[in-house]
């Protein structure tokens, strides 16, 4: 196991992770917040710490669950719970005060965002995510000079016979080497 997955499989164990416990404890305040501003009250999600890449949360609509990236909360905590953590909880009150067809960063979630939360409504965080989703696998196209870098999940599908196509000259990857900043963190 490499330091990254050592580190990602440490962070998502809540009874590990300290962090877990003000999360959970965000979430909450937000749910607090929503049901003061809007005098009803909302079933209670639940919550993860398990997301990987570069995504910092999502909000499963259908689940009632919210998933966290415990990399990018460890290295970015404050923002990560003044913001990422009331944006997704804005997901699911906004599917749950008006239903399903409503688009994700559209007019009834960014009026949670302000109204409730009172925060710009921004649909993509500016955290560093080279530690939460390295490249891996290192490819190579006909272009001169030019490399490709996947992840651990298409390195794989190539192993088991997907093929992929650099965009610009039309030529299949081929493998050259394995990223060595990924195992040596």
């Amino acid at each position: 196991m490499n330091e990254q997955q050592s580190l990602f499989e440490s962070l998502a164990r809540p009874r590990h992770n300290p962090g877990f416990v003000q999360l959970r404890s965000q979430v909450l305040h937000c749910y607090a917040l929503a049901e003061n501003f809007y005098l009803k009250s909302f079933p209670r999600p639940e919550v993860r710490l398990d997301l990987r890449g570069r995504s910092a949360g999502v909000a499963e609509l259908n689940r009632n669950r919210l998933r966290f990236n415990p990399v990018l909360l460890k290295e970015n905590q404050e923002a990560f719970l003044s913001e990422v953590v009331p944006h997704e909880v804005a997901h699911l009150l906004a599917w749950q005060l008006h239903g399903r067809k409503i688009k994700p960063h559209g007019r009834e979630w960014q009026q949670i965002m302000q109204q409730v939360f009172e925060l710009k409504p921004k649909a993509t965080h500016q955290f560093d995510t080279r530690r939460s989703a390295r490249q891996g696998y290192i490819y190579q196209c006909a272009c001169p000079g030019k490399e490709h870098a996947l992840t651990v999940r298409r390195h794989n599908k190539i192993l088991r016979g997907q093929r992929y196509i650099c965009r610009e000259c039309n030529s299949f990857l081929g493998f050259v080497r394995l990223d060595q900043s990924v195992t040596e963190g």
